[in-house]
């Protein structure tokens, strides 16, 4: 296995893109000035930490050349349900609602990757067809239950555990999503299992040969990706303040487009922890900086758009290159 496996598709993209989005946000504190104000700057380091753990849920897969198309409507069933849990218990018990809401989130992440993994693993089903029909029925379960309508009431200690607390005056989803990266990259870089999995992604056959569970590892990283993506829509939720059935109706393409730009692979076997992170803080200022420059969301949709075909575009080149 090449070393260069668990760096960005290329060193030039890993040293070009923080520039390109530290000129980015340049660009946009120029045309808008309240870009750079320090509201501002908390928001954008918010949405890019939940971004961040969409893109990471992403990035389990992508090494082992899949992709989860499920996430966003895996954010929406988290949200509403782990709510009418929180709401359903006494409000004097306000911890137990906000740690049974977590199980409950964490659960039913891990049941839908798992469902994911179990498909593509082990009975060879495509990633597209079994993510996009996990894609519909989880979008369907959560507009079900919910009525269609968003849940009120949550407990006042779950958003601000959640969502408003600060640690060394960082912001509670930059400071979980950080812990999230550091386990990432340990899983990643310094485990069997990580090795593994690049090794699928580059050379399913040589993984094979060399007498790695395939299966089984396929299927833990699907499971993973749940998991990872429901912790994101209850940070998510908490943002919001209730649970809303449509919240990850359009994180789908934004959580690709951000591991694709920061420099995972769709081909499978390429990507470190950084891409993730790079990948959500240019895909967030983008984001940002056109909805402060009053830019029409359908062309917003457009631009995230061309921004993953270039990114495909680069890292097929850089595969090239290396090839």
């Amino acid at each position: 296995m090449k070393a260069a496996t668990f760096m960005p598709s290329s060193p030039i993209r890993a040293l070009g893109l923080p520039i390109v989005i530290l000129a980015i946000f340049g660009l946009f504190a120029l045309i808008q000035p309240a870009m750079a104000s320090f509201a501002n700057l908390e928001n954008l380091l918010k949405q890019a930490s939940l971004l961040f753990m969409l893109a990471a849920a992403q990035l389990l897969v992508l090494i082992g050349r899949g992709f989860d198309l499920s996430v966003g409507a895996n954010v929406s069933v988290v949200s509403v349900t782990s709510c009418m849990v929180m709401v359903a218990l006494p409000p004097e018990h306000a911890g137990v609602a906000v740690a049974a809401g977590l199980v409950v989130a964490l659960a039913i992440g891990c049941v839908i990757g798992a469902v994911n993994g179990f498909l593509i693993a082990y009975l060879e089903i495509n990633p597209f067809v079994v993510t996009l029909g996990m894609m519909s029925i989880a979008t369907g379960l959560a507009t079900t239950i919910s009525g269609g309508f968003p849940v009120f009431g949550v407990p006042v200690a779950f958003t601000y555990i959640f969502n408003q607390v600060h640690v060394l005056a960082l912001p509670a989803p930059f400071v979980l999503a950080a812990l999230l990266a550091a386990i990432l990259h340990i899983l990643l870089s310094k485990t069997v299992f990580g090795r593994t999995l690049y090794l699928i992604g580059d050379n399913a056959r040589a993984a094979m040969v060399a007498g790695r569970n395939i299966r089984l590892h396929l299927f833990l990283a699907y499971m993973g990706c749940g998991v990872i993506a429901a912790m994101a829509g209850l940070m998510m939720t908490a943002g919001t303040g209730s649970g809303e059935p449509s919240l990850g109706a359009s994180l789908v393409l934004n959580s690709i487009a951000a591991a694709v730009v920061g420099g995972a692979s769709l081909r499978g076997g390429v990507g470190s922890v950084l891409a993730p992170v790079f990948g959500a803080l240019l895909v967030t200022i983008v984001s940002v900086g056109m909805n402060l420059a009053q830019i029409d969301g359908s062309l917003q949709s457009v631009i995230i758009g061309l921004i993953v075909i270039l990114a495909a575009f680069a890292g097929s080149i850089g595969n090239g290159l290396r090839g």
